[in-house]
């Protein structure tokens, strides 16, 4: 149990505000779950997240034990592209699903997490343990996991804050009007199509992808990539809505696509280290299918 009394400065601030202050290693999405699952009590009862607290007033915390995490450990082979106390960045390949869910329970990127690493941060709960961010299952490249709940905190809150660089690659239909520009779009569920995402430019979430054309030919071309959000397949929908969506995809693209997979690699991604805030920056060598795709058009291909 954690004890706490609330000094004069933070008088009259929200019970979750305060507790994020006074609880660095607690993300606040964290503590608003525990106030919510009664597990934080100010002045002997459970409170709201939104009450006042006053100074002198007595808060306690009781962090509930880490479940015990049912997924087996699987001896998957991962490209390691970095690795030390707090983190992991790897290459991810295609085709590997990053967490057990319906229809994936085994031979995942955490079954194969759990064979590698003794110990990951516990905050993604049984099957989510050590993911900070996710890449769709066919997409490539980098993916960065946290492996104490320290270095989860802050990797969360970069991503958040929108202070990681993500950079991918993706091959596209057709030939671009501009060479470079911004899309800048609100992201939401398909309201007719579930499993699809969709352009909401009023009921969805700001999303903002920054493109820059590196080749063109062939009817095709290969586009660089920055995002400035996370929401889900986010560059596929920004390219579908533009009129130039990635080769292969099933989900947003044309049926019948000779490449084996969606061509969407995650290239290059930058961060603070949660440890010595040093600013760390990975590149994720292409893959084997898509430089095939890269050679089958372009010469000389990306290398």
């Amino acid at each position: 149990m954690i004890e706490l009394i609330v000094p004069n400065e933070q008088a009259g601030w929200r019970l979750d505000r305060y507790l994020a202050l006074a609880l660095p290693q607690f993300s606040r999405s964290r503590l608003q779950a525990l106030i919510r699952s009664g597990d934080v009590q100010l002045q002997g009862r459970s409170a709201r997240t939104r009450a006042a607290v006053h100074a002198g007033d007595i808060v306690r915390l009781t962090v509930p034990p880490v479940q015990e995490i049912e997924t087996e450990a699987e001896e998957i082979p991962l490209e390691v592209l970095f690795e030390d106390d707090d983190l992991l960045v790897l290459n991810k390949p295609a085709g590997l699903v990053v967490h057990p869910g319906a229809g994936n329970q085994t031979h995942t990127l955490v079954n194969a997490l759990l064979h590698h690493c003794t110990n990951l941060s516990g905050i993604g709960g049984q099957q989510r343990p050590g993911i900070v961010h996710r890449l769709d299952k066919e997409t490539s490249g980098c993916l960065v996991v946290a492996k104490n709940d320290l270095a989860h905190h802050h990797l969360s809150r970069q991503f958040a804050e929108r202070k990681v660089k993500k950079i991918y690659l993706a091959i596209v239909a057709g030939t671009l009007k501009r060479p470079r520009g911004s899309i800048d779009a609100a992201i939401g569920r398909h309201p007719v199509q579930r499993r699809k995402m969709a352009v909401h430019p009023t009921k969805g979430r700001t999303a903002k992808t920054d493109y820059r054309v590196l080749e063109t030919g062939g009817g095709i071309s290969l586009v660089e990539c920055a995002i400035h959000s996370g929401r889900t397949h986010q560059i596929r929908v920004h390219l579908h809505h533009i009129g130039h969506p990635v080769i292969g995809d099933s989900l947003y693209g044309k049926k019948g696509a000779s490449t084996p997979r969606q061509m969407l690699h995650a290239w290059k991604l930058g961060f603070s280290h949660p440890h010595t805030n040093e600013r760390l920056r990975f590149e994720a060598p292409v893959p084997s299918d898509f430089q095939a795709a890269l050679d089958a058009t372009f010469r000389p291909a990306i290398r």
